[in-house]
């Protein structure tokens, strides 16, 4: 019984290529039996990322949060913000999220190129690779946020139930990046201009997203669809709305956000469902 076993346990792991892409279901099952090597991955990224660094992880921290509070001194005689807390904690929120976002896409959308030695070593769904520097980056992000919301209190803004919103804001941010991560991944493959064009589009994307402004401010009305049709200020808004309680028309951005998201999932998985076998030719 032991040998049969054996038998049936190597044939499960027998890889069949054929020409025809794998059906949907079959794909999600693949990246779903492989969320081991997802988080092997994701930990050996970490790990790998801080390791000779003599501060760790506490340089994901630190950038962010120094970040923040650069813009909150030069912004704060320019930007008249009402809200409680004033303009240093709208700030801070809003550059912490984006900081996750810029640094995971910039690492994400090049992932499948970058990581060529490892998948020509083992197989696994290429999918997987851009998903990884998303929860690896998960911690960084986590105690700077942390970070910001213990400062709430110094700058008068009290912290409320209202901050379990965190929770739905981390999982729209992760999945909307991710999403993006994984169409921008399959692209390079085949179009290597992708990376230079993900640095240039994130200098620009952080200006068309209120992170260092509020998007109500009345010089800024006649712009006010960049705003909306922009994905981020979705996540921005929710994770405003979370800590300092201030972030005018939410549901709408945070709609769009979630069927930008949902209609990037889609799209990005059935290009790497029709892609996937393809890409070791290209890499």
């Amino acid at each position: 019984m032991t040998g049969m076993a054996d038998v049936v346990l190597v044939e499960d792991r027998v890889l069949e290529l054929t020409p025809a892409p794998e059906t949907r279901r079959r794909m999600l099952a693949d990246v779903i039996g492989h969320r081991e090597v997802l988080m092997a991955l994701a930990r050996k990224d970490f790990q790998t990322r801080y390791k000779r660094a003599t501060l760790g992880v506490l340089w994901a921290v630190a950038v962010p949060v120094l970040q923040a509070a650069v813009m909150a001194v030069v912004f704060s005689k320019i930007v008249r913000f009402p809200a409680t807390g004033g303009y240093a904690p709208f700030v801070m929120v809003g550059i912490v999220a984006y900081t996750f976002f810029s640094s995971t896409i910039t690492v994400g959308s090049t992932a499948i190129v970058d990581n060529a030695s490892l998948t020509e070593k083992v197989w696994f769904p290429r999918a997987l690779l851009p998903i990884v520097p998303a929860l690896s980056n998960l911690v960084g992000f986590g105690i700077s946020f942390l970070v910001v919301v213990l400062l709430l209190p110094a700058f008068g803004v009290p912290l409320e139930p209202r901050l379990l919103l965190v929770v739905p804001a981390t999982l729209l941010m992760v999945a909307f990046t991710v999403a993006l991560s994984l169409l921008l991944a399959a692209l390079h493959v085949y179009f290597r201009d992708v990376r230079y064009l993900v640095m240039a589009a994130l200098l620009v994307w952080m200006y068309v997203t209120p992170v260092i402004y509020p998007k109500d401010l009345p010089n800024l009305a006649r712009y006010a669809w960049v705003f909306d049709l922009n994905p981020l200020t979705g996540v921005v808004d929710l994770f405003r709305l979370s800590t300092i309680g201030h972030a005018p028309g939410w549901g709408r951005s945070v709609t769009i956000t979630v069927v930008a998201t949902l209609v990037l999932g889609i799209v990005s998985l059935e290009v790497h469902r029709r892609h996937d076998r393809l890409f070791a030719d290209q890499l």
